[in-house]
């Protein structure tokens, strides 16, 4: 054992690392003077990835081979990721007894068979011969040769010894592998009880290889697993190189059990016909169709196991490339339990468990080179092959997509073919990416002439086949002909790379480790513009590069014909010559077939920037700045100096490195301008430092920068800006800017995908360069129709455009967020800082001359009569605030308030509407002319506020008859409050006074579109009249039948129920038709009755009746009848702290949607809040199977007798999705054991709802003396006006139910909306406060 160790530990690194198939590494492991095994044990995936292992699954394979471990005794196989030795071995199964009819045989071991050499050929002819010239069989070892000589006389003890354990130990006795659908196996593989193998740390199954040394198939009965008797079941079984496995018939592809052969310890004899195969910890039980056949098996399978199958050559190794590993559970639908799934390589691997797993036995395994790989719906995807699709239910969506992809690699893999790639690499220029660096690049543009990785793919693809044709170096075997191979010979990336990247700078080139959008910028500018080529002498001069393409296609100098090629020279010029007409026809003449390869490539190419790329000059500053530590959170709290440290600052070449002092030579950090995102200016003395400005980073990191002197952070700010900054977006520097970066945004016309634009915020307006406009736009944030933000977009919508502004960093989109809003905002007291319309009028001004024009033209008094000043100054707050979010509502606002607010706001502005004093001339004309020149000198956006001011008191003078305000009253009210005189200058009322009486001439109004706008008002005011007379009853309302105590003729009433009739009003009406006298605790309702459902429904107080009729039912109808269990309902509700119930109930659906699928009911615990109905499949389950908002719940009492319910005291639930576009409406019954728990139930969801449908309207419903049921009143207030309320309701209960609705909303804002006070109106007076 110890020469075995020293002799792995001494293998050659090289040596090695061809057995992984990562030959490419070898001079990497020899610059480093790693050159054995044993050297490389210490290895990390760090160290790994500084020599240069870039790709992780090269790194996952080398690190899963660590040296030096004892030899095995058998190779590691799948799927078998144990390692036995032999006397762990014996170890093992000597806990597994062997025969329990004789105890002394139960300590004995199990046989261990001998090695035994492995032929090179395994023939069954050859073995047959032997037999027949009478040489014995192959020896078999000494225990495998005493069980064979007692196998006669314990024939039928091996039977009873299955037969016992499998009744000893049915839990762990395997009733055969599952089936895969849609095809169903018979059960019956036989096994012994699982015997736990020592504990190992898993590792994945690796491949088997795909040509198998000897292979034997025949038909075998094999015994199951069955009590009482050995019944033997028809398999084909089939025997290869690597596997035993066996099927339920030679057609079928896809195996019941794989059992590897490296995992086989011993094969014997045990009886007439039969053998078993032994494995490490199960025992298979198989029979011939005769003795010689069975002998046939044996000998082949002995010669499975000899020792020849230790060598090291035959130790499995991963395919290389392979960089894609999963496996855990999914679900397989047509079984009832989870499979356990390894995609290893090319091939997936089925488990029926972990523990199968790590024992080495599979139900079967998929070769990925047949199958494909769909997405379904949900978690579910599907794997296809010819012979069967598999349909995989993952955990999660994440896992889902990992599974895919993980198996999408390995159909990769499987379809891979190493010739063409070896080919290429052949060309050691070809070993790295043409882009960045990657060894062993796997793809390629053919017309480019380039090799690169798999992740410059995928950015050459999004170039377009126009520009780049991207081949995969392992799959599309059939594009790579002996000259396209022999072009990339001679090219080469060292020789293309001449051409294509001949003026990278260094700052923009890439590395194996950058990001996708480093790479996007790299490959558009490289291959699309063209922007680091070399250009050919006779760039620009079309004549003359079409001439010298002609002549040098007649030369072998393909790299001469490239740089022509892509400098413009056209494919398919004019050669001069009749008979050679073409550049290629002109290349094959003269034999020059890699010519022809390559422009025939090129045919459709298209042309790069005509004009030399200038690159920009590079921007150089230094100085002294003082910095904090960069942060990962924006900042909250001012800086004071202490926080700052001194540092000599550099930026040059597109990088900015900060150092501790001017002499030190290696900086403390720094960072690349193109990863810079966003910069920001900060208003002075923002920190301790007078000026400061912000830099974000792509990598989630703020760096604060300060100075005192102001000039210094303008040249830094200036020189970092034009670092960063794209060409195309350079005018946005000339601004005066707060905040500048790159953000991501959506068009409107293109939501799918986002595009990157420079945005930059000066004041409150956004201009913006998008990356498809040409020139720069501008944003004025102040005149948004809408600014709002939903998770991670920012939405700014103006007349006719919409711009949604993505964060692709949390960090600085949120700045960005913050200072949107706050330039959106009113940013000021003056005219021109509130938030403005398009026509550049106030929004809080628009909104209340609007409003007033809507409601109030008509008010008596109209800007004479004061509000309610608590009301105006919160709404004068809120318009400050944010006006665009305030909308103005009938019946939410009254009109007095609103024209307060209106003319607060103009006493209150900074700077007044006016900005000259008023004309004091006494001629009328002279008067005029004076208030034109006023007017047209004022700044646009007073003019504008001016003009429309002026035209709605026209408007409102125009109606004098109806609201008393004609010119002198309202010159009066707008004269102080426009010249902010406070009353003491006496010509400011004559001024507006003039204004108003001489707008047409003043303000040059059209009179035909005065006139127009006059008409539209009366109309307004007629229309509103005709929907809101004063009396007279209502047209139109629905008559229906409404019982009065139960369903007969004589108790029927035919009503008319209007759209506004509450349930309340409703049974008011009836009492009042019958004469009804109620008693002192009777408590009447109006209940919707369902016959066919046999439920009863009791109607809140003021829930409307009209939506109810309409939705009834052939077999429903309106009962008004006494609610006796009110009472007992109130006196839980008062007890109650909380309004939650919880607890047992009896559940049953209407419709099994829960997976409930027997047709009783059955036990769920539920919850019930003021928000949600949660429904949990026991008292300790932690996640409810099920919830439902409360808001869309109908509760009845009663359940149909045909369900059987299991008690009398039921309810039944109905739930009514409020989705207008997917309606969805189920049912469900639960029971209660006792009448109490139903009521309590049944009380705590009608006072959720109740509390929710009082929060939702704020009009009381009328009182009445008879009734009992629905004197629940809102206690709005503090508790002494609750007394107070008490008080005045026991000396007068009509005067309180008659208070009219103008008194309640004055205490709105002091309300406990989840207090009510009952009141019963009936002598003796009942007062119960419910919480």
């Amino acid at each position: 054992t110890s020469e075995g160790i020293f002799s792995i530990a001494a293998q050659p690194v090289p040596e090695w690392l061809c057995g992984l198939r990562l030959e490419q590494y070898c001079h990497t492991f020899s610059e480093a003077g790693l050159k054995t095994l044993w050297e490389c044990r210490e290895l990390t995936a760090a160290q790994l990835e500084r020599m240069g292992v870039a790709l992780p699954g090269h790194r996952k394979r080398i690190l899963r081979r660590p040296p030096p471990i004892p030899p095995r005794m058998t190779p590691n196989r799948p799927p078998v990721p144990f390692t036995p030795t032999s006397v762990t071995m014996a170890r093992t199964l000597s806990h597994v007894p062997m025969i329990t009819t004789n105890p002394a045989a139960q300590t004995r071991s199990p046989p261990t068979p001998a090695p035994r050499p492995r032929p090179e050929n395994l023939s069954l002819k050859e073995t047959a011969s032997k037999q027949q010239s009478g040489e014995k069989p192959s020896p078999v070892s000494p225990s495998v040769s005493s069980l064979s000589s007692s196998s006669s006389s314990l024939s039928s003890s091996s039977e009873q010894f299955h037969l016992y354990e499998q009744c000893s130990s049915p839990g762990q006795a395997e009733m055969g592998a599952p089936p895969l659908p849609p095809k169903s196996y018979a059960v019956g593989s036989y096994k012994e009880p699982k015997v736990t193998p020592r504990t190992r740390p898993p590792c994945r199954p690796p491949i088997p290889p795909r040509a198998t040394v000897s292979s034997k198939t025949m038909p075998l009965p094999k015994s199951p697993s069955t009590l009482r008797s050995l019944i033997y079941q028809h398999r084909w079984v089939k025997l290869d190189a690597d596997y035993l496995r066996y099927f339920d018939s030679e057609k079928d592809v896809y195996s019941k059990r794989i059992i590897p052969t490296s995992s086989i310890t011993g094969v014997a004899n045990v009886g007439d016909q039969k053998f078993e195969v032994v494995t490490h910890n199960r025992i298979f039980l198989f029979r011939a169709e005769s003795d010689s056949e069975r002998n046939e098996w044996v000998s082949v399978l002995q010669d499975f196991i000899g020792p020849a199958r230790m060598r090291p050559g035959h130790e499995l190794t991963l395919n290389p490339c392979v960089t894609s590993e999963i496996k855990g559970y999914l679900e397989l639908r047509g079984l009832r339990s989870k499979l356990y799934t390894v995609v290893c390589g090319d091939k997936v691997f089925l488990y029926k468990n972990a523990e199968d797993y790590k024992m080495g036995i599979g139900i079967t395994s998929i070769d990925m080179n047949v199958g494909n790989v769909k997405d379904m719906d949900k978690r579910a995807f599907d794997l296809t092959t010819p012979y069967r699709t598999f349909n995989f239910v993952a955990e999660t969506d994440q896992l889902k997509e990992q599974w895919m992809e993980a198996m999408r690699d390995s159909i990769a893999e499987a379809l891979s073919n190493y010739e063409v790639a070896e080919k290429i690499w052949a060309e050691p220029a070809n070993q790295k990416c043409a882009d960045c660096g990657t060894t062993k690049p796997e793809w390629a543009a053919i017309n480019l002439g380039v090799v690169f990785c798999k992740r410059c793919a995928g950015e050459h693809r999004s170039l377009g086949p126009s520009i780049s044709k991207v081949r995969s170096l392992k799959m599309d075997k059939k594009v790579w002909t002996d000259n396209l191979i022999q072009l990339f010979l001679v090219l080469g990336n060292e020789r293309a790379n001449q051409f294509w990247a001949a003026n990278v700078p260094p700052s923009e080139a890439l590395s194996p480790t950058s990001s996708s959008e480093e790479r996007r910028r790299y490959i558009i500018a490289k291959y699309r513009e063209g922007k680091y080529r070399r250009y050919h002498p006779l760039f620009g001069n079309q004549g003359e590069l079409d001439n010298a393409l002609c002549i040098n296609v007649q030369s072998s100098d393909v790299c001469e014909t490239l740089a022509l090629v892509f400098c413009g020279a056209d494919v398919n010029c004019e050669t001069g010559v009749p008979d050679l007409p073409s550049p290629s026809v002109l290349a094959a003449f003269h034999g020059q077939n890699l010519q022809v390869e390559f422009l025939t490539l090129n045919q459709t190419k298209v042309a790069m920037h005509p004009e030399h790329y200038i690159p920009l000059p590079s921007i150089t500053h230094n100085g002294f700045l003082f910095k904090t530590a960069s942060m990962a959170r924006p900042i909250t709290e001012r800086k004071n100096k202490e926080e700052f440290s001194r540092r000599w600052c550099v930026l040059n070449d597109g990088q900015f490195n900060y150092y501790e002092s001017d002499k030190n030579a290696t900086p403390n950090g720094g960072l690349k301008m193109r990863e810079i995102v966003c910069l920001v200016v900060n208003p002075p003395e923002t920190h301790g430092y007078d000026h400061s400005f912000e830099i974000y980073s792509d990598a989630e990191r703020l760096y604060l920068f300060g100075t005192d002197n102001p000039e210094t952070m303008r040249e830094w700010v200036k020189s970092i800006a034009k670092s960063f900054i794209p060409a195309y977006a350079e005018e946005l520097l000339q601004q005066d800017f707060e905040r500048i970066g790159r953000l991501r945004y959506k068009d409107p016309l293109n939501l799918e995908s986002s595009r990157v634009g420079w945005f930059c915020l000066a004041a409150s307006t956004l201009h913006v360069c998008l990356e498809d406009s040409h020139g720069q736009d501008s944003i004025d944030l102040q005149k948004l129709l809408e600014l709002s933000r939903d998770s991670e977009v920012l939405v700014l919508v103006e007349r006719g455009r919409t711009l949604y502004i993505e964060g692709e960093r949390k960090l600085d989109f949120h700045g960005w967020v913050a200072a949107i809003q706050r330039a959106a905002g009113s940013s000021g007291d003056t005219l021109s800082q509130q938030q403005l319309t398009e026509g550049d009028i106030p929004v809080i001004v628009e909104r209340c001359i609007h409003y007033i024009t809507q409601y109030g033209l008509t008010s008596e008094g109209i800007y004479r009569k004061s509000g309610v000043n608590s009301k105006i100054a919160a709404l004068l707050e809120a318009f400050r605030r944010d006006a665009r979010s305030v909308w103005l509502k009938e019946g939410e606002q009254q009109v007095d308030d609103v024209t307060n607010v209106l003319k607060r706001f103009f006493r209150d502005i900074e700077e007044g509407l006016f900005s000259q004093e008023a004309p004091t001339v006494t001629d009328e004309s002279k008067r005029i002319s004076q208030y034109q020149h006023l007017f047209n000198s004022l700044p646009r956006v007073n003019k504008a506020t001016l003009r429309t001011l002026v035209n709605h008191l026209y408007c409102v003078q125009r109606f004098a008859e109806l609201n008393q305000m004609n010119l002198h009253n309202l010159a009066i009210v707008f004269g102080p409050t426009l010249f902010q005189t406070d009353g003491k200058d006496y010509n400011a009322g004559r001024v507006v006074e003039d204004l108003i009486q001489h707008y047409v001439i003043i303000f040059h109004v059209n009179q035909h579109q005065l006139k127009r706008q006059l008409d539209e008002i009366t109309y307004i005011i007629k229309l509103r009249d005709n929907l809101n007379p004063k009396t007279g009853p209502a047209s139109g309302d629905f008559i229906c039948t409404v019982y009065l105590e139960e369903k007969k003729e004589t108790a029927e009433q035919h009503v008319k129920i209007p759209a506004t009739m509450t349930a309340a009003e409703l049974t008011f009406e009836i009492l009042d038709r019958r004469k009804m006298s109620v008693k002192e605790k009777d408590y009447w309702c109006c209940f919707e009755i369902s016959e066919k459902e046999e439920t009863e429904r009791p109607l809140h107080y003021q829930e409307r009746v009209l939506p109810i009729v309409h939705s009834l039912g052939v077999d429903s109808h309106l009962l008004v009848k006494k609610h006796y269990n009110m009472e007992a309902m109130l006196v839980y509700l008062a007890s109650k702290v909380d309004m939650t119930k919880h607890g047992m109930l009896k559940f049953k659906e209407e419709r099994s949607l829960l997976g409930l699928t027997t047709g009783s009911f059955n036990d769920r615990y539920f919850m019930l809040n003021h928000t949600s109905l949660r429904l949990y499949k026991d008292v300790r389950s932690n996640r409810p199977e099920k919830e439902w908002p409360v808001k869309c719940l109908k509760v009845y009492q009663g359940i149909k007798k045909k369900l059987r319910p299991p008690t009398c005291w039921g309810l039944t639930v109905v739930y009514e999705s409020e989705k207008p576009e997917k309606q969805e409406k189920q049912q469900w019954y639960l029971c209660c054991d006792t009448q109490t728990e139903m009521r309590e139930w049944f009380a705590t969801f009608l006072s959720i709802q109740v509390r929710s449908n009082s929060r939702a309207t704020s009009r009381s419903a009328p009182l009445d003396t008879r009734m009992g049921n629905v004197s629940l009143i809102p206690l709005r207030g503090n508790e002494n006006e609750m007394r107070n309320s008490v008080a005045a309701f026991i000396a007068d209960p009509l005067a309180v139910s008659l208070i009219s609705q103008s008194q309640w909303p004055q205490c709105n804002h002091t309300a406990n909306s989840n207090t009510w006070l009952l009141l019963r109106p009936t002598p003796p007076y009942t007062v119960l406060i419910l919480k």
